[in-house]
């Protein structure tokens, strides 16, 4: 039988909603009527509270007053045993329990204990691999509900946290914190074994493998590890090809969300990254690192091998895959076999016949980027390549290479059938062409 009280509550209830007793679907009971008109919004949904600085709506004011400190950056609730200051009340609750050692709940699974019921339900879908959060618009599933939000933010395109310093918006509230350091110049995240530091906790969770050298995620289906996850999940995609990040603007899929950013500025011409010793500008940060090796003449990565050095770390690999003979990009239409994934791209143009890369002086048409920018340079003149042992430059690199020759003496190119050497594998094979005519006759 229920108490007066609770009959009152019911009615006002009834009142409230216009007559349909939708509040008798729970059994909810409360001693202040301000509290149970509160929870009943929980079953309507309403949303009275609108932030004028987004088009968020809140249902309550105080969760308003908290969503807007994401705009403020307003921290008022201090930590009374360490500096951290939070928006929340009850985020700072959290962490001071953290102060205290205490981990009550415990799992049957593993030696791990935590403060909050709700943090071990979510640590045990880790063991059981449980996901009951379902996107409405595809089938990927979450382990939490916070994930699912983010997730379906993909679908919609909606990015409500707004950078006050320029006009960058992010999707999640972690990503505008880690941009916000791109205007302050913060790095909190400093390294114990050397005096590098990072913006990002990740960040210097990935620098510090290059002390350990730990490898601990291990490729599937060859014999490749990563000292990260992510990266081991991008190198997956080379065996099964997929490509999840699609061009809005064409239709270019690509493997890495990174590649779609950097192919996105092919549409719009963006390079925002400026050399501070020229005028250069590029359109990926890589491409600006390699630029300015040209300015230094800097070479930190010596084979062990060999003596030659390199400016890029990615060409040490690449050419450190020259001892081994190894070849690990095999093509699926020939038996060719290729020692990068970016050669292996460019060979199977031969199979296909694609040139996606267009002259925007001419009608021409590139299989290779790098063949459309030797080609550009026929039109503007440009020959960056400058000896350094005469005036003479080169529109291309190979060029300026066959060039130094002349200053060198080097003959790379020997006859099998003879002791002659040349310069330019084109001599050799005209004066081979002696032999053959030769033995012809």
């Amino acid at each position: 039988m229920e108490c007066k009280e609770e009959l009152e509550i019911k009615e006002e209830l009834i009142a409230f909603t216009g007559g349909n007793d939708q509040y008798s679907q729970v059994d909810k009971a409360f001693s202040h009527n301000n509290t149970s008109v509160k929870h009943h919004i929980i079953h309507t949904g309403e949303k009275t509270y609108e932030d004028n600085q987004c088009d968020n709506d809140l249902s309550r004011n105080c969760h308003l007053v908290m969503h807007q400190r994401k705009y403020t950056v307003e921290k008022p609730y201090q930590c009374n045993q360490c500096d951290k200051t939070f928006s929340r009340k009850g985020t700072l609750i959290n962490h001071q329990r953290t102060h205290t050692t205490n981990n009550p709940i415990q799992c049957s699974y593993c030696d791990k204990a935590f403060l909050h019921n709700s943090y071990l339900i979510k640590h045990l879908r880790t063991n059981t691999g449980e996901k009951p959060y379902q996107c409405s618009q595809c089938d990927k599933a979450f382990t939490t509900s916070s994930n699912l939000m983010k997730h379906h933010r993909t679908h919609t395109g909606e990015k409500p946290y707004q950078c006050n310093q320029c006009e960058k918006a992010y999707s999640q509230h972690c990503h505008l914190k880690t941009h916000q350091t791109k205007h302050t110049g913060e790095k909190r995240y400093q390294c114990s074994q050397c005096d590098k530091a990072f913006s990002y906790h990740s960040h210097l969770k990935y620098h510090q493998t290059t002390h350990t050298g730990e490898k601990l995620y291990q490729c599937s289906q060859c014999k490749k590890a990563f000292s990260v996850n992510s990266d081991l999940i991008k190198h997956h995609r080379t065996h099964t090809g997929e490509k999840p990040y699609q061009c809005n603007q064409c239709d270019k899929t690509f493997s890495q969300s990174s590649y779609l950013i950097e192919h996105h500025r092919t549409h719009t011409g963006e390079k925002p990254y400026q050399c501070t010793q020229c005028d250069k500008a590029f359109s990926r940060q890589s491409h600006l690192k390699n630029h300015q090796t040209t300015h230094t003449g800097e070479k930190l990565y010596q084979c062990s091998e060999c003596e030659k050095a390199f400016s890029q770390k990615n060409d040490l690999r690449k050419h450190q895959l020259t001892h081994t003979g190894e070849k690990p990009y095999q093509c699926n239409q020939c038996d060719k076999a290729f020692i990068t994934s970016s050669n292996l791209l460019i060979h199977r143009r031969t199979h296909t016949g694609e040139k996606p890369f267009h002259c925007s002086l001419c009608d021409k048409t590139f299989s290779h980027r790098k063949v459309l920018v030797e080609h550009q340079r026929t039109h503007t003149g440009e020959k960056p390549y400058q000896c350094s042992q005469c005036d003479k430059a080169c529109s291309k690199k190979s060029n300026l290479i066959i060039h130094q020759r002349i200053h060198t003496g080097e003959k790379p190119y020997q006859c099998s059938k003879c002791d002659k050497a040349f310069s330019r594998n084109t001599y050799l094979i005209i004066h081979q062409r002696k032999h053959t005519s030769v033995s012809l006759g």
